[in-house]
């Protein structure tokens, strides 16, 4: 473990069991924080700061890639996630919230259904539905398609990938939503198997989703998961902006574009849907009356 410190906050890189980055201040509260990235990889030390000097203890989790782990996001099994909760536990934390981006948010919805000590989950450009694999497994092996996700060693059931998919573009780079709608025009008996139930879960929910996402349509996934959500009769909040892309930034926040994809909307939408979503993202970090 290596530890170091900048603007008031202590950062421990942690390998092993978990990897990525503790992130803290010497007066932090109860609240802890998993901050999960997308399919990129990428350990988001940055936002993990954020919620640090907002006064919790946050860890900034790398969930695949890192040694010993699988190297793409294929039958990731959801216990990763549950260790992190054990850890933040140990590290003193009484109040469990999880915040996750794109595929990340796809991890803390289905962990949240199936560990209750999650008390609420932040999910921005979510997915109402499991996908396939992003990667190889641990055999090494992309193709066929499987699941992202295990349970127990089961692997979850998903949407398959319509491989008569025709690439689309914006501004020179791929832009997967149609693939992604395309894939939706499954069977109903296929969507059903493959849905997030999150009317299972008792975590307070706040779904964050741009109406410009060029990567998939999250938008829509939000509202899909706020209506499975009202219909069970708890309470959710959804954050819309129907001008910000895939890309979220929270106040303070300037990650670049990718290069790989498009993401659609723009830096000002991007960043004016993250600055609604912080009032909420803020209630969830402190405990209720």
């Amino acid at each position: 473990m290596v530890t170091s410190a900048t603007e008031g906050c202590k950062i421990e890189r942690l390998q092993g069991r978990i990897n990525g980055a503790f992130v803290f201040r010497p007066d932090a509260g109860e609240t802890g924080v998993v901050v999960l990235g997308g399919s990129s990889g990428r350990v988001d030390t940055d936002r993990a700061r954020l919620f640090a000097e907002a006064g919790a203890k946050a860890l900034a989790l790398q969930w695949f890639g890192a040694m010993g782990q699988l190297p793409g996001i294929c039958e990731i099994p959801l216990e990763t996630f549950c260790e992190a909760i054990d850890y933040l536990i140990s590290r003193g934390c009484r109040r469990i919230v999880f915040v996750g981006t794109s595929k990340g948010a796809e991890a803390a919805l289905l962990v949240a259904i199936r560990d209750p000590r999650i008390n609420a989950v932040v999910a921005i450009s979510p997915t109402a539905f499991v996908w396939g694999n992003i990667g190889p497994g641990k055999d090494g092996v992309e193709w066929p398609e499987r699941s992202s996700w295990s349970w127990k060693g089961e692997p979850l059931d998903f949407v398959s990938a319509d491989t008569a998919w025709e690439r689309d573009y914006r501004d020179g780079l791929i832009s997967y939503r149609s693939f992604f709608e395309k894939c939706l025009k499954t069977d109903r008996e296929t969507l059903g198997r493959a849905e997030i139930p999150i009317e299972k879960t008792a975590a307070e929910l706040i779904l964050v989703a741009g109406g410009d996402d060029a990567l998939w349509p999250s938008e829509r996934f939000a509202r899909e998961l706020a209506s499975r959500r009202e219909r069970s009769g708890r309470p959710v909040s959804l954050v819309v902006d129907t001008e910000a892309g895939h890309r979220v930034l929270l106040p303070g926040e300037t990650t670049p574009r990718s290069s790989l994809r498009a993401h659609g909307g723009s830096d000002i939408a991007d960043a004016r849907l993250g600055l609604m979503a912080w009032a909420a993202i803020e209630a969830a970090l402190s405990p209720g009356d």
